[in-house]
């Protein structure tokens, strides 16, 4: 069954008054109930982006199309299918979650809804603090309270920057969960992050940015797979002097007897294994180690 696009950007560039190019043609089309990561390092580009599509920065040009909607001649409706976690906190903090919730409802033209309000206050945890200001609510409960102003308006793409920055882990794990239940639900999410093992649980699909460019943009484990190696740790009954094991090297020798040895396929291992054994030695211990996110990201940044 063919995906439907949700989001399209084409050619999308940004030269801001300095000459300075934020980014330089991105390409990107993302399909309907994705769960995207955006990834970059600062300055990559992935906020300019992300600006863009909220309508804080103009695009110098480019096309970007949100649920066929297209931005630059049907703004208003391109808008009221995006919803934005911002990385600031963006209410007034004498009004209470209730109140922001009704005062977003205004400014998006809808309907007062109390049940509306209630049901998305329940759907954030944050029933029992209603009627409290703001200012009062924790680091984390105002993180929540931000999601449930993007979500107030049922957008079908949900875009967040930075959403667990600051925040202790009990909390990321909450709202871990409590994104995964909307992707169940059908809403398209685009996350940004810099906490990369949170992109790694999250994310079916990567993109990374780098200098204004899309340099990677794939499913998730095949992007690993492609870019990241494997690596065999193998405790010893001495201390490893060889720098190869046949065709494979060892990364790094420590203490211990301990070695570690790169590999890409499967069928490696035994090899690998063999030649440690013709070599005189005897392993005491196997361990498996797979490539993560986080190699990945940083092969393609740092090159």
């Amino acid at each position: 069954m063919k995906k439907m696009k949700i989001l399209e950007i084409k050619n999308l560039k940004k030269v801001y008054k300095n000459g300075k190019e934020a980014l330089k043609g991105i390409n990107l089309s993302i399909n309907k109930g994705e769960f995207v990561g955006l990834l970059g390092v600062n300055g990559a580009g992935k906020s300019t982006m992300i600006n863009i599509l909220s309508d804080v920065v103009v695009k110098s040009s480019g096309e970007v199309k949100g649920c066929g909607f297209d931005m630059d001649t049907q703004r208003l409706d391109f808008k009221r299918h995006i919803g934005i976690v911002p990385q600031d906190i963006n209410f007034d903090p004498f009004f209470t979650p209730y109140e922001v919730l009704k005062s977003q409802q205004g400014l998006w033209g809808l309907k007062y809804d109390h049940q509306r309000i209630l049901d998305i206050l329940e759907h954030v945890g944050l029933s029992d603090k209603a009627h409290a200001y703001a200012r009062s609510l924790s680091g984390g409960m105002k993180r929540r309270l931000l999601v449930a102003k993007a979500i107030i308006h049922d957008p079908d793409i949900i875009i967040l920057d930075e959403p667990t920055a600051g925040v202790d882990v009990d909390l990321r794990q909450q709202l871990w969960s409590f994104l995964q239940k909307l992707n169940s639900e059908g809403k398209t999410i685009i996350l940004t992050t810099h906490y990369l093992e949170e992109a790694q649980h999250l994310c079916e699909k990567i993109a990374i940015i780098n200098a204004g460019e899309l340099i990677a943009y794939e499913d998730k484990d095949s992007l690993i797979a492609k870019i990241g190696s494997k690596h065999l740790e193998l405790l010893l009954n001495k201390d490893f002097v060889e720098a190869e094991v046949g065709r494979f090297s060892v990364e790094k020798s420590t203490e211990n007897n301990r070695i570690v040895v790169v590999y890409k396929e499967e069928a490696d291992v035994g090899e690998i294994l063999e030649n440690i054994v013709k070599m005189g030695y005897h392993i005491d211990k196997i361990k498996m180690i797979e490539s993560n996110l986080e190699e990945v990201f940083l092969k393609l940044t740092h090159s």
